[in-house]
């Protein structure tokens, strides 16, 4: 196969088959050196018809809750009081850039997942 530029579903998945050919390559070798430039041709192309979209701010505190066992008080040194947790998981009040700072740096949500815009009761949600 020749290496070459990614442009639709026929060279992506020719170019997956040469990537599981040569998947045992050695590192600095023709064919390690033509595996590392394949994949990153693939990983460009998957970004751009496949990547898929951050969960909104809110369901990924959920989540996080829920597959860590937290509770809303776990929240409340990232968030504020009691009643600031519940108004910013009732989606009553958006979170403010120190409580996306403080879960972030606290229990770990990515940054770029917080920082998005989501739907709020004010705005009809």
């Amino acid at each position: 196969m020749e290496i070459k530029p990614i442009k639709n579903e026929a060279d992506y998945q020719a170019a997956l088959e040469e990537i599981e050919r040569l998947f045992d390559a050695a590192p600095d070798t023709r064919e390690g050196d033509r595996l590392e430039v394949l994949s990153t041709l693939v990983d460009a192309y998957e970004e751009k018809h496949y990547s898929i979209p951050l969960p909104d701010p809110i369901e990924a505190i959920l989540y996080h809750m829920e597959s860590r066992g937290l509770s809303r008080r776990d929240l409340e040194p990232h968030i504020g009081s009691r009643a600031r947790v519940s108004e910013v998981l009732n989606r009553k009040r958006p979170l403010t850039m120190e409580m996306i700072r403080n879960l972030h740096s606290g229990l770990g949500i990515p940054a770029e997942v917080l920082i998005q815009p989501y739907p709020t009761l004010k705005d009809g949600a």
